[in-house]
């Protein structure tokens, strides 16, 4: 009897060196998903409807880590410092990844060098609203009015080298024209003060900006995306207007630490791949403005990768602590 065991304990033991485990083995294994914002954000609501699904899938305990701070770069030095074991991933709001390492004084790691890609999770994209007092209705009214009256118009953002910041800044160089920044501390009171009528106009996100079209609070200009949004269909793009390379969105997706082992990452792309596949996932991304987005790492390092580079040639003068 007591031979019998041992056995059994030696092929066990034999198998988890292989990284095969039984069901009970895999339900052991803890897996942390960091998470660079407080609970309640729209990065860790996407982490908790994710990673229950996740668990299920990978038959592992997924944990859901919030580590606030620095734009989400505290979040991201801990997971590029972490042991690359694949019991850590980090899902990743792209301004960390593409703008942060072009407008802060000191990082503590960089997203290409110190990490690696591992599955793309959705896309979302931005429109540019404006306050309905203005007397512009479209971009080419817009433009006109602020080359006829330069420096008068001004645009509210989250803060300095946010993602709407520059999102306007971009488009304010590609049309030539002068808008004077207003940085908030938050989203929040810049669109306040948009329907206030203290500014001008903002870039926001289409879920967020809706209420406000829809109310009759703020008027949409324009889309910084590809296509139309559904949501949207009288709203043109930028390049519908006759400014193109302006469908620059934001995305989330999920890293792990540079040396996680080919096998790790495939492992955890596919559970990814096929958590986002499922139906009521989908509907309820859609349902929160966002656009599921699955694929290979290499889509998501290419993405980051280019919209870095388009990044670098927006920020150039702009460092933020």
């Amino acid at each position: 009897m007591h031979s019998a065991i041992r056995r059994n304990l030696l092929a066990a033991t034999a198998l988890a060196a292989l990284g095969v485990g039984t069901g009970a083995q895999a339900q052991n294994e803890t897996i942390r998903l960091v998470v660079g914002y407080a609970a309640g954000g729209p990065v860790d609501q996407t982490a908790r409807i994710l990673s229950p699904l996740l668990a299920k899938e990978l038959g592992a305990t997924v944990v859901v880590d919030n580590k606030g701070g620095a734009g989400g770069t505290l979040a991201g030095g801990e997971v590029a410092r972490a042991r690359p074991d694949g019991t850590t991933l980090w899902l990743a709001a792209s301004p960390t990844v593409t703008i942060s390492p072009n407008v802060m004084r000191t990082m503590q790691f960089d997203p290409a060098r110190d990490l690696v890609a591992v599955a793309p999770v959705l896309s979302y994209y931005n429109v540019l609203v404006a306050h309905p007092g203005q007397p512009y209705r479209n971009v080419q009214e817009l433009v006109a009015h602020a080359k006829a009256h330069p420096g008068s118009l001004s645009y509210g953002s989250s803060g300095v080298g946010s993602s709407n910041h520059l999102g306007v800044l971009l488009f304010a160089k590609r049309a030539g024209i002068e808008l004077n920044h207003i940085p908030y501390k938050g989203n929040a009171p810049a669109v306040a003060d948009l329907m206030g009528g203290q500014i001008s106009m903002m870039m926001d996100i289409v879920s967020t900006a809706m209420p406000h079209i829809q109310s009759g609070k703020v008027r949409p200009i324009a889309l910084m995306a590809p296509q139309r949004n559904p949501s949207l269909p009288d709203v043109p793009t930028f390049a519908e207007a006759g400014l193109k390379g302006l469908d620059i969105g934001g995305w989330y997706g999920v890293y792990a630490p540079k040396a996680v082992p080919a096998a790790q990452v495939e492992r955890f792309n596919k559970a990814f791949g096929a958590v986002l596949a499922q139906p009521g996932v989908q509907a309820r991304l859609k349902e929160l403005g966002y656009e599921p987005w699955s694929g290979q790492p290499a889509v998501l390092a290419e993405r980051a990768a280019k919209e870095r580079a388009t990044w670098a040639t927006v920020t150039q003068g702009i460092q933020v602590d």
